[in-house]
């Protein structure tokens, strides 16, 4: 079985600081740029752009949202406003929350595999894959910068797809550019494994082994969820996941899922689709059950040749404590081999 799952380069929020954005971080200070005939019409991010081209336009951007751009002598925060030749433009070139994200912060880690080129991480829940607004600090980045002078080194510190804060599992990372570039494009193509476990409500109706294939969009009733759309109305993406029974009570089901894309959130899309929202999965539908208070989903297999060597790797995550302690209380053990 195939899986795919999201590629974080070229599609992430987050931007890679360049040297001169990393230098703001020991030293403030303030650039007087005056707009020539080039800039004239343009949207102020675009003409700061041009004319301070070692900062990037991100970078830029929230120096606006954070007051820290005057334009002819008054604080301005719309990064469309068009300037015009002659205009003068002071910049306090301040560590903004996002640049200040990007650092070594020791942490813990469930280093499962490591060679030359790549790591493979155990992930816990609650744990943050990278910064973000509303978490700065304390993400796995911030642990791998800290633990991994060579993942330090690489954009975004290697990491080459993601997991939900409250999903638990395995996650591959690159520790040089060649096995990164790979795993981009592996991924890309399809060539990884992976499966997950997941604790699902209501017990399960009909063949014990479907495949969801339904696409994937934005919720257009709330923008924080995903849902599954008709591309004839929203705009979304074809997804595919495959699910197997393994077992059921009488409240809850216990299935297999593979992914055949990538989309965001797909496997809590697609089972509360189906009638089963993942346990405590409260984003979408689910409650609170046998002491499980984050969504019930774990990433257990992950498989793959190696991006560098060709060598075939097979991994396998025990299923955490919580999910375990869940599957007990109802019922259902679980026997990991």
């Amino acid at each position: 079985m195939v899986v795919d799952w999201q590629a974080v380069p070229g599609e992430d929020a987050v931007q890679d600081l360049t040297e001169d954005e990393s230098a703001v971080l020991s030293e403030t200070e303030s650039r007087v740029i005056d707009m020539g005939a080039d800039q004239h019409g343009e949207r102020l991010d675009k003409a700061l752009a041009d004319r301070v081209p070692e900062f990037s336009r991100s970078y830029l951007r929230q120096l606006l949202e954070h007051g820290a751009v005057q334009l002819n002598g008054q604080p301005f925060f719309k990064v469309a406003q068009k300037v015009k030749a002659g205009d003068r433009v002071v910049l306090e070139m301040r560590p903004t929350l996002e640049s200040q994200a990007f650092k070594p912060e020791p942490m813990a880690l469930d280093v499962v595999y490591e060679d030359d080129h790549l790591l493979v991480i155990n992930k816990p829940a609650g744990l943050v894959v990278h910064p973000a607004p509303g978490n700065w600090s304390g993400t796995l980045l911030n642990g791998l910068m800290a633990r991994d002078a060579k993942c330090a080194q690489m954009p975004r510190a290697g990491i080459v797809h993601r997991l939900d804060k409250d999903t638990s599992g395995l996650m591959v990372v690159a520790r040089t550019r060649a096995a990164m570039d790979a795993l981009v494009h592996m991924i890309a193509q399809r060539r990884v494994h992976r499966q997950y476990l997941a604790l699902a409500h209501r017990p399960w109706q009909g063949a014990e082994a479907i495949s969801v294939d339904a696409p994937i969009g934005r919720d257009p009733r709330n923008r924080l969820r995903m849902a599954v759309v008709d591309l004839t109305m929203h705009a979304g993406k074809a997804a595919r996941t495959d699910v197997d029974l393994l077992a059921q009570g009488a409240q809850v089901c216990w299935v297999r899922c593979t992914l055949h894309t990538g989309r965001t959130h797909q496997i809590r899309v697609h089972m509360a689709f189906k009638g089963h929202p993942l346990v405590a999965d409260a984003l979408y539908g689910g409650t609170p059950l046998a002491g499980m208070q984050r969504q019930a989903l774990h990433a257990f297999r992950l498989a793959f040749k190696h991006p560098v060597t060709g060598d075939a790797l097979e991994f396998l995550a025990p299923v955490p404590g919580d999910m375990r302690s869940a599957l007990d209380d109802l019922g259902l053990g679980y026997n990991d081999s």
